[in-house]
């Protein structure tokens, strides 16, 4: 695989020289290869538990240009894994808090962001300027999408996932007889009846060690050194410490990918709540209608207990996002929301919207307040 130098840098700086000084001493490094590092571009797709050793770590080893696609906010539930973010930025926007720290990490690697969530209309063109993809996903349709789409513009793709206490690493598309995904899963798993959009439980370690082995990977493929995991599979079991590498054949049938509208149900079957219809309503709106009909609205905030806190509207109820499918919540909200209308509100109208879909499985109907809290008129926040 070819990398591209779009950077065009030929020199390290004082600083450079200094932070990478243990890279420089590495025969397999050097100072040519700290070159081919700042030269290449790594995008990562999510930033969350993979996500955030892998960011850091890519800038730590001196990737010139990093791009991050995530339309998620930081959660508290996240900070148990997803260390890049910190309890400050809860409520944040995960690509917002993920740049800012790699800034303060390393100022000279340039971060490029995407607030959006990856599909068949746009992951094309946020791909396609980037050397190595870097799949930190979390759900089986996004890893299809990402897949095809790094079959169709030729790009190297560093596959990883993890659950509970299990992880798997491999690198797929790095030369035109490279097996893919879909060589190890042929077809859709939730066509398998093997659930994929449901939050497991995870040790965040599993995610730190999987993340730094993508790192590794991507570290090798643009230095062209040691033995990459093209063709194989590794599989960790940390609970036992058990470690397998397994062979991945290479199936043409599995290459013939000429558009992403060919495979639209592996990607459509397995996303997450996207197929899920909900009524949103933008703040001004709400604004008008909370003075109206206060009386007659149960607004829902779904943030966290301290963001609540620090400032929320009169009259609503504080039931954090990851508290609300608990079956004491559900029944109040139901008791509760008789005669009245339901309202989401989260900080910026991400987790309100997640809020309103879950709340659909469990046939309770519900408007997300797009914009959120930060979009509310001032007067009516307490």
């Amino acid at each position: 695989m070819v990398i591209s130098t779009d950077l065009n840098s030929d020199f390290l700086s004082l600083d450079e020289k200094e932070r990478y000084k243990k890279h420089l001493t590495l025969k397999e490094i050097g100072f040519k290869g700290q070159l081919k590092l700042k030269n290449s571009s790594v995008i990562c797709i999510g930033a969350g538990g993979l996500g955030s050793s892998v960011l850091l770590y890519l800038a730590a080893s001196g990737i010139g240009r990093i791009g991050i696609v995530d339309n998620d906010q930081v959660e508290k539930s996240n900070l148990q894994r997803q260390i890049i973010h910190e309890t400050n930025t809860v409520g944040n926007l995960k690509i917002n808090s993920a740049q800012e720290r790699i800034k303060r990490f390393n100022p000279n690697i340039e971060v490029t962001t995407f607030n959006k969530r990856i599909n068949s209309e746009n992951v094309i063109e946020i791909i396609k300027d980037f050397d190595i993809i870097c799949d930190c996903s979390d759900n089986f349709g996004t890893r299809y999408l990402i897949n095809d789409a790094c079959l169709i513009l030729n790009k190297a793709l560093v596959f990883g996932s993890v659950q509970g206490f299990e992880g798997q690493i491999s690198v797929f598309n790095l030369n035109k007889k490279s097996p893919n995904l879909r060589d190890l899963l042929p077809e859709s798993p939730v066509k398998n009846n093997i659930p994929s959009c449901e939050e497991f439980g995870v040790v965040g370690v599993s995610t730190g060690l999987i993340g730094i082995l993508q790192v590794n990977e991507i570290i090798k493929i643009i230095l062209n050194k040691g033995e990459i995991l093209d063709g194989k599979i590794m599989i960790f079991d940390l609970l036992n410490m058990n470690i397998k590498t397994l062979n991945l054949k290479s199936d043409k049938l599995n290459k013939n990918i000429k558009n992403l509208s060919q495979f639209e149900d592996f990607y459509k079957d397995n996303e997450c709540q996207d197929n899920i219809k909900i009524k949103k309503i933008n703040a001004q709106e709400f604004n008008t209608l909370y003075k109206a009909k206060f009386n007659k609205i149960l607004l829902i905030d779904v943030r966290e207990k301290e963001e609540f806190n620090k400032g929320s509207i009169k009259g609503s109820i504080s039931i954090p996002i990851n508290n609300l499918k608990q079956k004491s919540h559900l029944e109040f909200i139901k008791q509760e929301s008789l005669f009245k209308e339901i309202f989401t509100l989260c900080q910026l109208g991400k987790r309100s919207e997640k809020a309103s879909k879950i709340l659909m499985k469990f046939k309770i109907s519900s408007t997300s307040i797009e914009g959120g809290i930060k979009k509310i008129n001032k007067v009516i926040i307490g």
